[in-house]
């Protein structure tokens, strides 16, 4: 069975498709320093096909450093391309590399300080993300214990811990209002919710007791775990938010029947993934495509419930895309391009070689692993990497060229890799088609794990 935890390797597209150098002129306008950076072979003497590398040379923002904290000028051709957006997708090739984390880190600094931007929404469990949120906004909590919640291995990580912590720093004196929030849009592992329904139905409806019980599933399940064609479980569980719902009608102001109506949805939407079919060619009504639609709508009702909200999602690739994956699953990213057109903008991110963490193959509880791949000379990656030395952005918006509308092969990993071959794993993608901009590091090394806690 393919990982359902987030973007797994075994879902491929079907569409047609170390050290960290830095500008060796700090002080350099944009213009200088695109002009630093220059063409070349890499050690086996191929050089990058002609249009890529003349475009790139043209179009590339150096990054002077991915270090969090560090000046934001070699980012201000980022916040340009983001004038009149209100989402912006934080994608990454592997969800296991250190310098994504920094570099997102970074991004989100920047964006916070100088773009305006209020929410965090991630790709995590949205049941979890309420206690990490009262965190970033009012201190409440262990900022690590709410990180090793969040559902999944890959976010249980230092890099993640010290984002969280740089949210509650900046957090701590403003007004509520001005406050960045933080939003978990994935409704898998929903433990918290599980724990908020059944505490509420004991209290207001304990003839309904045994109903929570048997959402308790819920809180570990993953998608398609339990498939049923009835699917009963969603069905128990809308049963249940509707007694919240007709409760909340009925208590009026200063009961916590809010809080705990959105944890009974929460579960209803765990319910339906939970017992949809694995089943990748069903299309819009495969698991695949059911989360990536619960990961917009959350993304949606963040941008909807406040008219000057302005949301970065930070996901895979996969999901952040603009077009489909899998069997033509409709990613996240498509969606919200198609409900708000250019005021979403989907920024991937890769590297060129070194290492990144991911589970090995099917298992779903062990520890995750370096895996180690370098450049290649295949993947749009290898090409990115020969056109231009370092780490760079570039808005894929600007100007044209052939190599941003031919089909080409990415690397995509998620938080299982197929044993031994994982180095030969792509995707298809047309750059220009599926992202509007790309943040290229050189050199990955893997993401730092926190030492298991109780949760």
């Amino acid at each position: 069975m393919a990982d359902q935890t987030p973007c797994g390797t075994s879902r491929r597209s079907s569409r047609p498709a170390g050290r960290r150098r830095t500008d060796p002129r700090p002080g350099a306008t944009a213009r200088a320093r695109r002009r630093a950076a220059r063409p070349h072979a890499d050690r086996r003497g191929t050089a990058a096909p002609d249009d890529i590398a003349r475009w790139l040379t043209e179009h590339a923002n150096p990054l002077g450093t991915l270090t969090p904290g560090a000046p934001t000028e070699d980012l201000k051709p980022l916040g340009e391309a983001l004038r009149g957006t209100r989402i912006v997708g934080l994608g990454e090739s592997t969800h296991g590399t250190s310098e994504f984390f920094r570099l997102k880190h970074r991004i989100v600094e920047f964006l916070v300080r100088e773009e305006g931007f209020t929410t965090l929404a991630m790709e995590a469990s949205q049941s979890a993300g309420h206690a990490l949120d009262a965190y970033v906004r009012h201190g409440t909590g262990d900022p690590e214990r709410l990180v090793a919640r969040l559902g999944f291995w890959t976010w249980r990580t230092r890099e993640m811990a010290d984002l969280v912590e740089w949210l509650r720093a900046h957090n701590r004196d403003l007004p509520e209002e001005r406050r960045v929030r933080f939003v978990g849009t994935d409704p898998q592992r929903c433990a918290d919710s599980v724990e908020a329904v059944a505490a509420f139905l004991r209290r207001t409806a304990p003839e309904r007791a045994g109903d929570a019980r048997a959402l308790g599933v819920l809180a570990q399940a993953r998608p398609a775990s339990y498939p049923d064609p009835d699917q009963a479980l969603m069905r128990r569980a809308e049963e249940i938010a509707r007694l919240v719902a007709d409760h909340r009608e009925q208590s009026g102001p200063g009961d916590d029947a809010d809080e705990v109506l959105e944890h009974a949805r929460i579960l209803v939407r765990a319910a339906d993934l939970v017992t949809r079919p694995f089943d990748p060619s069903a299309g819009e009504d495969s698991v695949f495509a059911a989360r990536d639609r619960y990961m917009a709508e959350a993304v949606t009702r963040l941008v909807g419930d406040a008219p000057e909200a302005r949301v970065m999602v930070w996901a895979h690739n996969g999901h952040i895309a603009k077009g489909t994956y899998g069997e033509q699953v409709p990613a996240l990213g498509s969606r919200l391009r198609e409900r708000y057109g250019d005021a979403y903008y989907a920024l991937a991110l890769f590297f060129g070689k070194g290492s990144f963490l991911a589970r090995r193959g099917d298992d779903l509880q062990g520890p995750p692993v370096p895996h180690r791949i370098g450049t290649g000379i295949r993947s749009l990656e290898a090409r990115l990497a020969d056109a231009v030395r370092g780490d760079y952005y570039t808005d894929l918006r600007t100007g044209t060229a052939p190599w941003l509308h031919i089909p080409q092969a990415q690397r995509s990993f998620g938080a299982n890799v197929p044993r031994f071959v994982y180095r030969f794993h792509t995707a298809p993608l047309v750059p220009a088609r599926d992202y509007d901009g790309l943040a290229f590091v050189a050199r990955s090394t893997c993401s730092h794990l926190l030492p298991r806690t109780e949760t």
